[in-house]
């Protein structure tokens, strides 16, 4: 059968062919990226076939070596990038280098057309680092033979117009050649000291030797002659195993793009050796930026090294979950090579490793909060909500955690930690206050704070859903209590006058709180004269045990069946609303237009905790009553009346309209009456 009747052509996925056309067309900077992009995928099928030549030593079998070839052809126009890895077969060509099944284009386009950015940088993050060849080539041949027993090897190339074919080919041993056709005005990427230049620059610290290709001239006249030979152009030593004295700044930092194909700068990087029981080196790097699978449950944890060899390309036993946002190397001298993930589990050993490996990255994040605290804002902003899941999970780290975490508060525009929170505190004041809400705008005025402002205590503002279990967790700071202003069990200090005056107003408030408690008997589990309210008429607080509104409200959009925990209802009876509900209840008991009020305000209660009402077109019912009955005794031109005051004197005579569903019935026209 001839190669022709062989060959299969197949069609790019539509994200593929998006991409290849972004590629092409739109992305043009540094185009010499690509080499980096490729050497590294090289690196990575050298590293697997390593790792699973621990346990199928075979399939070192023919080449022993593992290294990479740079080889430029300039008559032909080719660069040729190889490596002696594990190799692809003929269905992995197709999956691999055809579909999106394991790469992350579709993320990366989404990315591009988010950010409307027309730049390279960012695509070896989403494992499609292989397309950018097409940035200085036309036209791409991809020759590979699997590790193992089956001596085929295939043949995929494209010119990157919308398809592909695959068909077999001649190959002598195991491994991945990828030919560039280099487009005209690329040809600067066949010159040796460019090359030469590149690999330093981007790919000096690769694990393997990389190799180039050139051209030898010794001696002269007739004894002249030209040879071809390989010459390793890297180091090929692993940066973490160096001496930290002999490692600048900027090889940190290339070394972080090469293991992440990141290309902006880590904020910070910590690189440490641990000698005694256990002996391991540790290379750990900060992120600027999140990347685009933060949150998938598989891509975290740092590469696991046993004596060099790539053991793990994520392994998770190393950090917690709530550091899943760090990246770097651990490399173990006490690990069998053949370790599994069942036995890192177990391992006493990791777990070892792993208490160092996390108290060495909170010192890193201590230190970048200390020296450089612009860069650390940068961080919380990326990864905060992520750091504070350890407070809610992990208790051994609760104080180091306590001093790391920052929010927005009442004192001030930006963050604040709660060590400054601490430092500013007024005399007297016994604990750290905080409200709990979806955004800074929501909680800034809330009721719930107007005693404490009043008082002239700083409030935090808590705005992730993670802060309700983050500050069960914490429950203090430097023995200060963590207590939330809409918690019903806020204590505020008092005189024995304020304590008098309060027991007055309870008992005053006493029938109307009778009323109020059987009005909202379903909603409701207690009405008290409170505390925490100088300008609101009531408030709803959370009883112990329960949960905020908003925490609440997201788990059940969230699918996640949460029981609706009846609140307390506080009401402040030096209120204008409230001082005229009591006058019209003392003087008729009965009164529907009372049930009516008691309702409004506790769906506008509803609102203010961050709830949402049960019935809103009642509400807007109700609120739609009461403007027309504003705007029915509205006074004559001239004069003026508070927006939205309510006439409320219950000794005023008035004639009161017939109360209808969903109204609120206004009693009189001349005591205004202010609204919350």
């Amino acid at each position: 059968m001839s190669v022709d009747t062989q060959r299969e052509t197949h069609k790019f996925q539509a994200e593929i062919n998006q991409l290849l056309n972004l590629v092409i067309n739109s992305l043009y900077s540094h185009k010499e990226i690509f080499l980096r992009e490729l050497v590294s995928n090289a690196s990575d099928a050298l590293d697997k076939l390593r790792f699973r030549s621990v346990t199928e030593p075979e399939l070192l079998e023919g080449a022993s070596e593992l290294e990479i070839r740079l080889i430029p052809d300039a008559e032909k126009g080719t660069l040729t990038i190889e490596d002696t890895g594990i190799g692809m077969t003929r269905d992995e060509l197709v999956k691999n280098l055809g579909t999106i099944a394991h790469s992350g284009s579709r993320e990366f386009l989404e990315l591009v057309a988010q950010r409307g950015q027309k730049d390279v940088n960012l695509i070896g993050q989403f494992g499609v680092g292989f397309y950018s060849a097409y940035l200085v080539a036309d036209h791409v041949e991809v020759v590979s033979r699997a590790a193992g027993k089956d001596p085929q090897a295939w043949k995929w190339a494209s010119d990157a117009k919308g398809s592909f074919t695959v068909e077999p080919a001649e190959r002598a041993t195991r491994g991945t050649s990828i030919t560039l056709h280099l487009k005209a005005d690329q040809k600067e990427f066949l010159d040796e000291w460019r090359l030469r230049s590149l690999v330093t620059q981007y790919s000096d610290y690769v694990n393997h030797p990389i190799k180039l290709q050139v051209q030898k001239t010794t001696g002269e006249g007739e004894a002249q002659k030209t040879e071809t030979k390989l010459e390793v152009v890297n180091k090929a030593s692993a940066l973490w195993q160096r001496s930290k004295s002999e490692i600048t700044d900027e090889q940190y930092q290339e070394f972080y793009k090469h293991l992440t194909h990141d290309w902006e700068v880590p904020l910070a990087w910590t690189h440490f050796r641990t000698e005694g029981n256990q002996v391991f080196t540790g290379l750990l790097f900060l992120p600027k930026n999140p990347p685009f699978d933060l949150n998938t449950p598989q891509q975290r944890g740092v590469r696991l090294f046993v004596k060099r060899v790539l053991i793990m390309d994520r392994c998770e036993e190393m950090l917690p979950q709530w550091l899943r946002f760090v990246r770097g190397v651990v490399d173990s001298d006490d690990l069998p090579l053949n370790v599994s993930r069942e036995l890192l589990q177990d391992s006493a050993v990791v777990q070892a490793i792993r208490k160092h490996v996390t108290k060495k990255t909170l010192d890193m994040l201590e230190k970048l909060a200390k020296d450089k605290p612009e860069d650390y804002r940068t961080f919380w902003k990326s990864f905060g909500t992520v750091l504070k899941e350890g407070l809610a999970v992990d208790t051994e780290y609760r104080e180091k955690l306590g001093a790391l975490v920052r929010y927005e508060s009442s004192r001030e525009e930006g963050l604040t930690s709660l060590a400054d929170y601490v430092s500013r505190m007024k005399e007297g004041q016994k604990a750290i206050y905080y409200v709990f809400g979806e955004s800074r705008k929501a909680v800034v005025d809330s009721p719930h704070l107007e005693a404490l402002k009043k008082r002239g205590y700083e409030v935090l503002y808590m705005t992730d859903p993670v802060d309700e279990w983050a500050t069960q967790g914490l429950r203090e700071f430097q023995d200060k209590p963590l207590v939330s202003a809409m918690h019903a069990d806020l204590k505020l200090e008092e005189t024995e006058e304020e304590k008098r005056e309060k027991e007055q107003r309870a008992k005053g408030l006493g029938p109307l709180a009778e009323r109020m408690k059987d009005v909202l008997k379903e909603h409701v589990r207690e009405v008290r004269v409170s505390d925490r309210l100088t300008d609101s008429p009531c408030c709803l607080v959370v009883p112990e045990g329960g949960s905020h509104a908003f925490v609440e409200r997201l788990l059940r959009e969230r699918g996640r069946s949460v029981p609706r925990v009846k609140r307390i209802l506080e009401v402040n009876p030096s209120h204008p609303i409230v001082e005229h509900l009591k006058a019209l209840q003392e003087k008729e008991p009965e009164s529907p237009q009372v049930t009516e009020w008691v309702e409004l305000l506790y769906d506008q209660a509803l609102l203010t905790e961050g709830s949402s009402v049960e019935d809103p077109n009642r509400f807007a019912r109700r609120m739609t009553a009461l403007m027309t009955q504003l705007a029915a005794h509205s006074p004559v031109k001239g004069t003026h009346t508070p927006a939205g005051a309510v006439a409320a004197g219950p000794e005023t005579p008035t004639s009161e309209p017939k109360p209808t569903e969903g109204a609120a019935v206004a009693a009189g026209p001349e005591t205004p009456v202010r609204p919350n």
